[in-house]
């Protein structure tokens, strides 16, 4: 049982065949796929998968608190299992890659910005984009 799986057990939810492939398709996932992208790897294993089917199941997911949601301003909505460890991300412009990061410098100075302002960061997200630079520039 991988861990998407062991969350949706752990919250209660009815777990069809269909299901336990998009979980395992999203547990395997080294990227931050799309539903369209979801649903091509999915339905490489079992064909009768709708592209309906992975939007419900991703919406559940979501609305129960396994996914995550991510906007990285392409349009498509892309997601990630709720894990453990903060990171942020670094997406690359021109090639659409994605990189995660983590900075305890960075997560310090967002935590001193929100105290100096009057707050409490219950949410932090840090997304950078950029381009690689080459070495003539």
């Amino acid at each position: 049982m991988n861990r998407i799986e062991k969350a949706c057990q752990e919250k209660g939810m009815r777990m069809t065949g269909q299901r336990r492939v998009i979980a395992r398709v999203i547990a395997e996932a080294k990227d931050h796929p799309d539903v369209e992208e979801l649903h091509r790897r999915a339905s490489a294993i079992d064909p009768h998968i709708s592209i309906a089917t992975v939007y419900r199941t991703v919406k559940l997911f979501e609305e129960a608190g396994i996914l995550e949601r991510l906007d990285f301003r392409d349009g498509r909505a892309r997601y990630e299992p709720i894990g453990d460890e903060h990171h942020d991300h670094l997406i690359d412009l021109n090639t659409g890659e994605i990189i995660e990061f983590t900075s305890q410098e960075i997560e310090e100075l967002q935590e001193r910005i929100a105290r100096e302002l009057g707050y409490k960061l219950v949410d932090p997200r840090l997304e950078l984009y950029g381009v690689k630079i080459t070495r003539d520039e």
